[in-house]
């Protein structure tokens, strides 16, 4: 970000985007890396020598220091909450409507969070990656054995990422977290309870959304051209190993995902399907450019927060869900078997 304090080197371009470069956007610099002269001073020792510079987002003019200083509205301070948390303004001034779970708020029509994916994405210009462990919420009429209508979310949100940065991102984060509880004392009880486990192997396999289809089709399952659950899990079961479910349609995934440059019909996006559990992964590169976005908000009636107006970069992220991931790993048949306290349709104490 423009606004963020650094120690770079470098001579301002005398061309158009030197000349309308403002606050709060986001730019790439090129150079080397180099450490500081003695008896100088930058963050861990080192200072970038600038050779270039390139514009990848491009803030309104003025930046927010007309909104956003020590005079601004309690009110106007809460409503750019994700501005706030940028640079120098901190020390300045410090899914579906049809599966929301609906209360009353002092008065207004509020709902329980069904993902912070949309928050997050506001904090990644200041922050970079950055990530939400939380209890998300989904008033699915659905008593399976996967769903639950509370659950532990793991979500993340990276910038500067590409589609092939994502997919590596997953199979990393499954990867890691299984090595880790292989070498902790957790080890012991994931055998007892589940003593054939093998740890997946990276590279996953990948399998665009058409050629799951065509396996449906090859597999006796007739003309499909949306992939129900029972289907999904048994050619997974079938394959037994992780797969990595790219590329949907855009008609059936959420309207921030990205789309595809080569095919507009389908997005960049993925799924991660293990065995006895199918989806424990749901991810995507997020549309970054600000009209797309707002043309989306317009299809799906849905109030744009300005989340790409300062600042924009290209970034994708993921949405885990912690039981499905220990239904998984322990090898166990229900969801509830790995969840202390299940909610779902008809249960919801104790």
């Amino acid at each position: 970000m423009v606004s963020e304090l650094m120690n770079v080197c470098c001579v301002q371009c005398q061309c158009y985007n030197g000349l309308v470069l403002s606050t709060e956007s986001t730019v790439a610099l090129y150079g080397t890396v180099k450490p500081v002269p003695e008896g100088k001073q930058a963050p861990g020792g080192h200072e970038l020598l600038c050779d270039f510079w390139e514009l990848i987002g491009l803030a309104p003019a003025g930046g927010t220091d007309n909104l956003l200083n020590e005079e601004s509205d309690v009110d106007v301070q809460l409503n750019n909450r994700h501005m706030m948390i940028r640079g120098v303004n901190v020390s300045k001034i410090l899914k579906g409507g049809s599966t929301l779970f609906g209360l009353n708020y002092f008065g207004e029509n509020a709902f329980l969070t069904q993902s912070s994916q949309l928050y997050l994405e506001t904090c990644i210009p200041a922050l970079g990656d950055t990530f939400c462990i939380a209890q998300s919420y989904r008033a699915e009429q659905s008593r399976t054995r996967r769903h639950l209508s509370e659950y532990t979310h793991i979500e993340a949100e990276c910038p500067f990422m590409s589609y092939e940065d994502l997919l590596k991102r997953l199979e990393d984060l499954v990867c890691d977290v299984v090595d880790r509880v292989l070498k902790s004392p957790a080890a012991q009880l994931l055998y007892d309870l589940n003593p054939d486990f093998k740890p997946p192997k990276r590279p996953f396999k990948r399998m665009n959304y058409t050629e799951a289809i065509a396996w449906l089709k090859e597999h006796n399952f007739g003309e499909v051209c949306d992939i129900p659950e029972a289907p999904e899990r048994l050619m997974t079961d079938s394959i037994n190993e992780t797969i990595l479910l790219c590329r949907f349609p855009a008609e059936i995934k959420s309207f921030y995902m990205q789309r595809r440059a080569e095919d507009r019909r389908l997005t960049e996006s993925v799924d991660v399907l293990m065995p006895n559990v199918g989806e424990i992964v749901g991810g995507s590169m997020r549309i970054w450019d600000a009209e797309e976005l707002l043309e989306a908000y317009k299809r799906r009636v849905i109030v744009c927060v300005f989340q790409r107006k300062f600042g924009t970069c290209p970034h994708g992220g993921y949405g885990l869900g912690l039981e499905r991931f220990l239904t998984w790993l322990l090898n166990r048949h229900h969801i509830r078997d790995v969840c202390l306290y299940p909610r779902f349709i008809q249960r919801c104490r104790p």
